[in-house]
């Protein structure tokens, strides 16, 4: 609980007296963390000398509670990131790499609802778990919490529509298949980009609804949209993406 404690502390510095009002009946921060340390604890992959958990975690928000996340997400990401990171360390868990949390919008969660997906990615310097199975390196279910306390497992989404979503640039044009994809220098990545300016795992793009959206996974230089820096954007065809220092064109065919 002192952990918990420490955590509420410092989430509710951020942003000085209107914090406790924006979250008073939404998804709360410390819940967030609890549940973050269950799903920790729920996807173990045992080795033969440890035991391995998730360090990149998906948390899916209703569009309502990911507003109120908007002006302080970068620092909430941090302090859950910590906990994660001080919760393996008391549990005796081993990782790969630093936790990473991102946060995600979903339209068909309910207000005070959220869903978390767990994945356990392979440092990119050192094998994964010889013991990790088919499943390192996939996100695997999407687990919903409900604010009367109640779980379930998300569906997955419907497939994408019709019409081929593509980067194209440096050369190559790269159609954008499933649901989403990873770009960034990690091999394990959608597309990879061989820039020492962009992160190993540098932004997402997600199929959402009729149209796809780019969004920033914690990157050190960021990304931008047209030549303006943004956390998060919807694309349309023919806007400029650039990760780090290279430019790529979204378009749909």
């Amino acid at each position: 609980m002192s952990m918990l404690r420490n955590l509420e502390n410092k989430i509710g510095g951020l942003v000085e007296g209107a914090f406790g009002r924006a979250f008073k009946s939404n998804v709360q921060p410390v819940e967030l963390a609890r549940k973050l340390a269950k799903e920790m604890e729920d996807n173990q992959t045992v080795s033969i000398s440890r035991v391995y958990v998730p360090n990149h975690y998906r948390v899916f928000l209703s569009p309502a509670d990911r507003e109120q996340f908007t002006s302080y997400e970068p620092a909430l990401r941090k302090e859950l990131s910590d906990y994660l990171l001080e919760h393996s360390r008391q549990e005796g868990l081993a990782l790969t790499s630093r936790p990473m949390v991102e946060f995600l919008t979903d339209e068909r969660l309910s207000v005070g609802e959220f869903g978390i997906q767990a994945q356990l990615l392979g440092d990119e310097d050192e094998a994964a778990p010889a013991q990790a199975g088919p499943s390192a390196g996939d996100f695997g279910h999407t687990m919903v919490y409900t604010p009367a306390g109640d779980s379930r497992q998300l569906e997955p989404e419907s497939a994408p529509s019709q019409a081929q979503a593509l980067l194209v640039g440096e050369g190559k044009r790269t159609v954008l298949r499933g649901a989403r994809a990873v770009v960034g220098r990690s091999r394990d990545c959608d597309l990879v980009l061989d820039d020492p300016n962009v992160s190993r795992h540098h932004a997402e793009l997600r199929h959402e609804g009729d149209g796809w959206t780019v969004a920033d996974m914690g990157s050190t230089n960021g990304i931008k949209v047209n030549g303006r820096r943004v956390e998060r954007a919807e694309l349309s065809p023919g806007d400029r993406v650039t990760f780090g220092l290279i430019d790529l064109s979204f378009e749909v065919e």
